[in-house]
């Protein structure tokens, strides 16, 4: 039987912007950056206003969305890891299905932002949807959720190009794939922090699947990541000098992040995987300049 606290519709309006993680943008600026990157190279430097704004608008909806859906799928093992028990559902301030209406409404206000944008677009935003949906429950049966969440972070990157009225090309997806490599090696970085609570409530992940070895391959996920998008902006003529710099600064910051979480103390890896919030604005900031000066 599904028990709620009695609140206050304020306590109530405050567990919902808990729920969708507002007070915590990090998720929301790993969407982000990556949606510029495609965004600025698919439209050579200019994009239109009106496409910038619900682009945005549509990352900020739909990461709100995978974080609702993400709690409605863990609500009865969040109480059980250190980190995540004092979630709205977790604590009951919020009912199971109330999760699921936010859920849907943000999905509903993502949906409407697809009237301003070619029908292409609509048609790929079903895989967001999709993959937005399935992420939560794959840890439940396989140990490469972060896999799942790296194709849900990065199918905002050929949207952008469909937004521009451009097809999804060589280049759009070496910037796709980059960023799912990426994504799975911070997101391990994360899954390390909850480890050994995931073990004890046979909770799945990247982090229990690389064992010993999850340093040495979350940092030649980076390198791969490096590699493919460093090879994405070779072929847009974006890579001299500005874009070279961005991912000499970038494998700077991931050989510190390895120095840092050698001996995987959780609140370090943590530490990591926030720190990544400036490696696609550094990317992005290089992509910038490359179509500025």
């Amino acid at each position: 039987m599904e028990t709620v606290q009695q609140t206050t519709w304020r306590q109530r309006l405050a567990a919902y912007y808990y729920l969708c993680r507002f007070d915590k943008p990090i998720g929301t600026e790993l969407v982000f950056w990556p949606t510029m990157w495609a965004l600025w190279i698919a439209s050579k430097g200019i994009p239109d206003f009106k496409i910038l704004l619900v682009m945005t608008l549509g990352v900020l909806f739909m990461r709100a969305a995978g974080c609702a859906i993400n709690d409605f799928a863990d609500r009865k093992v969040d109480a059980h890891v250190e980190r995540t028990k004092a979630r709205p559902l977790a604590t009951g301030e919020i009912r199971a299905r109330e999760a699921v209406f936010v859920f849907l409404g943000l999905v509903a206000a993502s949906a409407c932002l697809l009237f301003f944008l070619p029908i292409e677009t609509f048609y790929w935003s079903f895989g967001a949807l999709f993959l937005a949906f399935i992420y939560p429950f794959m840890k439940r049966y396989t140990h490469l959720p972060q896999v799942f969440l790296g194709a849900a972070f990065s199918w905002s990157i050929p949207m952008a190009y469909t937004a521009v009225g451009q097809t999804p090309d060589l280049i759009c997806w070496l910037l796709y794939f980059g960023n799912l490599a990426w994504t799975v090696a911070y997101d391990t970085q994360y899954a390390i922090t909850d480890r050994e609570y995931d073990l004890k409530i046979g909770v799945k992940s990247t982090a229990i699947l690389f064992g010993r070895f999850d340093i040495q391959i979350i940092g030649l996920l980076q390198l791969v990541s490096l590699v493919l998008i460093g090879g994405a902006l070779y072929l847009e003529d974006l890579l001299i000098p500005f874009g070279l710099a961005a991912l000499l600064v970038v494998a700077a910051d991931f050989i510190y992040q390895a120095v840092k979480t050698k001996d995987r103390d959780p609140q370090i890896c943590f530490w990591a995987f926030r720190h990544n919030r400036w490696v696609g604005m550094i990317i992005f900031i290089g992509i910038f300049l490359e179509f500025m000066i």
